[in-house]
């Protein structure tokens, strides 16, 4: 399990082969994984968005994080998983979250990265500041579930 904070732009894609590569130990144990990667929109609650700054906690999102994994480790025999979460200034297009997860089968594998992304949106401790195409600054006042 890998739980990565990252205050500068990161390419999921290239994360994602490096972490392959280093779990290679895990080569034929599992059939199946399970990857989403949220990019920033630039809209949201019916305004446009030119920039968003994604604040968090730190020690504390990385347990939180951390904890989300664990869970999903024993309700779906993870093997493995990775989430990288991005923080500070964002703009359209940049991702903001990676999670993969490993699984023997694929249906445990897309539960699990479902379980993780949907705690991750609404539980743990990010703030959203969104700039909108205004000039205006608002924090978002909700996380979001099932979306």
């Amino acid at each position: 399990m890998s739980v990565v904070i990252l205050p500068e732009a990161f390419n999921p894609w290239q994360l994602l082969e490096d972490y392959q590569q280093k779990i290679s130990e895990l080569n034929g144990k599992y059939g199946a994984t399970a990857v989403f990667v949220g990019t920033m929109r630039d809209f949201n609650e019916g305004d446009n968005v030119s920039q968003m700054f994604l604040e968090y906690y730190p020690g504390m999102t990385e347990k939180h994080l951390e904890k989300i994994c664990t869970q999903a480790t024993a309700d779906y025999g993870l093997l493995e998983s990775l989430v990288v979460h991005r923080v500070g200034e964002i703009n359209p297009n940049d991702p903001i979250v990676l999670v993969a997860v490993w699984t023997a089968h694929r249906k445990q594998a897309f539960e699990a990265c479902r379980e993780i992304m949907e705690d991750l949106k609404s539980r743990a401790p990010f703030w959203k500041k969104e700039q909108l195409n205004t000039g205006k600054n608002r924090w978002v006042e909700k996380n979001t579930k099932g979306y």
